[in-house]
């Protein structure tokens, strides 16, 4: 059975919509006229693959691709939300999570995200929690790069056998 798909026409439909809405008055649409916007626009149509048309591989790349231009919109609104490379891996983790849920298949991936995002993201507050601010402490800490490559080759090798 051949899967309906909808990528391209949302993507005609969004372009569409966004050109058209460039040439009306109105003043309060100009913050949309960038290009996160058509970064969401395209995560928007593989988010309609992945759940309308049934195609849920593409809920991944609709995930990121929509959470990127949505961060980028809102990072230069709101000075609350945080310019961290940590929020790239929040949203990569929730875009496997939510394949996940569909097919079954990257969990490991989208646990792994949602862990070295939080660490990132509240880096410094964990490491005061631990109470590890000594400068001994901190000399050590610059070796933490090194158990992500440790881990990655593990996987790399184990994934061989």
């Amino acid at each position: 059975m051949k899967k309906k798909s909808l990528f391209s026409s949302i993507i005609l439909i969004g372009f569409g919509l966004y050109f058209y809405l460039d040439h009306l008055p109105f003043a309060w649409l100009r913050e949309l006229y960038h290009w996160p916007t058509l970064f969401m626009i395209i995560g928007l149509a593989f988010l309609a693959q992945g759940y309308l048309a049934k195609d849920h591989e593409a809920i991944l790349p609709g995930t990121i691709l929509f959470g990127f231009g949505l961060h980028f919109h809102v990072v230069q609104k709101y000075d609350i939300w945080p310019d961290h490379i940590g929020i790239f891996l929040l949203i990569i983790g929730l875009g496997f999570l939510l394949r996940y849920q569909k097919t079954g298949a990257g969990l490991l991936q989208g646990f792994l995200f949602l862990v070295l995002s939080t660490l990132l993201l509240f880096y410094d507050n964990i490491i005061e929690w631990l109470g590890l601010l000594e400068l001994n402490a901190l000399s050590t800490l610059n070796l933490w790069p090194l158990l992500f490559i440790l881990i990655g080759l593990y996987l790399f090798i184990a994934r061989k056998k």
